[in-house]
């Protein structure tokens, strides 16, 4: 039985995960904040990144400079609109985000929300099994295949999804880690 389409499926939702990890505010400045953001740009819709230039300035102070100043209006009101907590303002030919200093409860509540989304990317893993196990036992029934090498596609899913639960709970541990360090 080939893993290799369920593996996809499965490295896809840490790839997801680790994307969105990277989007949570956690007090400093990261070009990772605003590259998720959509800006619904004249020419149409676009991420930040492929609207303007992102630098980060110092630790609290994101600059975001847009390729074309007819955009910038487009590109505050993305940031503005989207559930980040930043605030833009607007410096005429760009714009700056300062991230503001996290407070205990804000951190307690990112880390929450961070141990959610391991959860809920857990959940699209054990989908994916479930499905590797679907197809393995089709083509057993089929006869495709023998009973020690069901068996052993059974090995290597569970292998698999065990390998992949451990890179979850580790993402989500540092992550949670750096939100609560102080």
């Amino acid at each position: 039985m080939e893993l290799n389409m369920h593996r996809q499926q499965m490295d896809k939702a840490i790839q997801f995960l680790m994307s969105e990890l990277k989007a949570l505010q956690v007090g400093r400045a990261s070009a990772g904040l605003v590259e998720n953001i959509t800006v619904e740009a004249s020419y149409g819709p676009m991420k930040v990144p492929q609207v303007a230039h992102v630098t980060i300035m110092d630790a609290q102070t994101i600059k975001i400079e847009p390729r074309d100043k007819n955009e910038l209006k487009h590109v505050e009101k993305a940031i503005y609109d989207s559930n980040t907590w930043l605030t833009p303002q607007n410096e005429w030919s760009y714009v700056i985000v300062k991230i503001p200093w996290l407070t205990q409860e804000r951190r307690a509540e990112i880390a929450k929300q961070v141990k959610g989304m391991g959860e809920e990317v857990k959940g699209r893993i054990r989908m994916a099994r479930q499905d590797a196990m679907k197809d393995n036992k089709a083509i057993f029934d089929a006869k495709w295949i023998g009973e020690d090498e069901s068996k052993r596609n059974e090995k290597d899913i569970d292998a698999l999804v065990k390998s992949m639960n451990e890179k979850i709970d580790e993402l989500i541990k540092n992550k949670s880690d750096e939100v609560m360090a102080i």
